[in-house]
């Protein structure tokens, strides 16, 4: 089963306008050196995220469960990348606990991966519900716990420390048959907040991103109407979330701490209603 990520849809052109510069050509961040590791960095947002903090000199891994488009973004970014079943806890536990032995320490953790299933309630098995959750909520619990322990156990003068979870606007707003993606995304926000409080001590801000419409296959594909809805007056594209991830990850930025952050182009602050 292939993860993919979030709210997203799926190249590398839009319409004129807001947000058409490349990533390289925004605000520039450096990470000479930091540690950075994305789960689900294979394709989508996550493959941005990898390519972003790469860009910026960090030192990058990643796990995905696709070991084709894992193995090409490793090639073309030079990220370390490990094939992970994010659903087996132990699995994704060993794969931090190597890091954790080849770097030191971690600096930034990104929990990106995740997994849309939509379904008719009626239709949703319990198992299948079950699988959502563990695909897209604990992962970020398991990641986190894991750097608190190792922090815990080896006291240092690290005193930096990032968490990111990716959410998505379903956490407030739902349609029918998205109960266990709705369910996940909803306890990512819950989660990160609870986790920026038991991580302070630590040095370690935790916020959470909730991306709209983030379009990653076929963006020529798109049709005017798709784009016209937005306040911002398009879809959006995988860097966007990378430029927010970027600016939390900024070492002044440290006092923005359990928040959540929507980029959406303005959709859930637009009123809907027929007229």
């Amino acid at each position: 089963m292939a993860i993919h990520q979030n709210e997203e849809r799926g190249p590398e052109t839009q319409p004129a306008g807001r947000g058409t510069e490349p990533l390289t050509e925004q605000v520039e961040y450096r990470f000479p050196g930091r540690r950075v590791f994305v789960t689900g960095g294979a394709r989508g947002i996550g493959r941005s995220i990898v390519e972003a903090f790469c860009r910026a000199g960090a030192r990058v891994a990643f796990c995905d469960i696709d070991t084709v488009k894992g193995a090409r973004t490793a090639a073309e970014t030079g990220a370390r990348f490990a094939e992970v079943d994010v659903c087996n806890g132990e699995a994704l536990e060993d794969c931090i606990a190597e890091l954790f032995e080849a770097w030191g320490d971690l600096d930034v953790i990104i929990n990106n991966v995740g997994i849309s299933r939509f379904s008719p309630l009626v239709e949703t098995s319990v198992e299948e519900f079950d699988r959502i959750l563990a695909t897209n909520l604990r992962p970020a619990f398991i990641t986190s716990r894991a750097l608190a322990r190792h922090r815990t156990a080896h006291p240092q003068a690290n005193r930096y420390g990032r968490i990111i979870n990716i959410a998505s606007t379903r956490y407030l707003m739902s349609e029918p048959g998205s109960e266990g993606y709705a369910a996940s995304k909803g306890g990512i926000r819950s989660l990160t907040h609870a986790l920026a409080l038991s991580l302070a001590p630590l040095h370690v801000t935790v916020n959470s991103i909730a991306p709209g419409w983030i379009e990653h296959a076929n963006y020529e594909g798109l049709r005017p109407e798709d784009h016209a809805q937005h306040p911002s007056g398009r879809v959006g594209r995988p860097e966007d979330i990378a430029r927010l991830c970027l600016f939390l990850c900024a070492e002044a930025n440290d006092f923005i701490d359990g928040e959540n952050i929507t980029v959406d182009g303005g959709m859930t602050r637009k009123m809907i209603y027929v007229e």
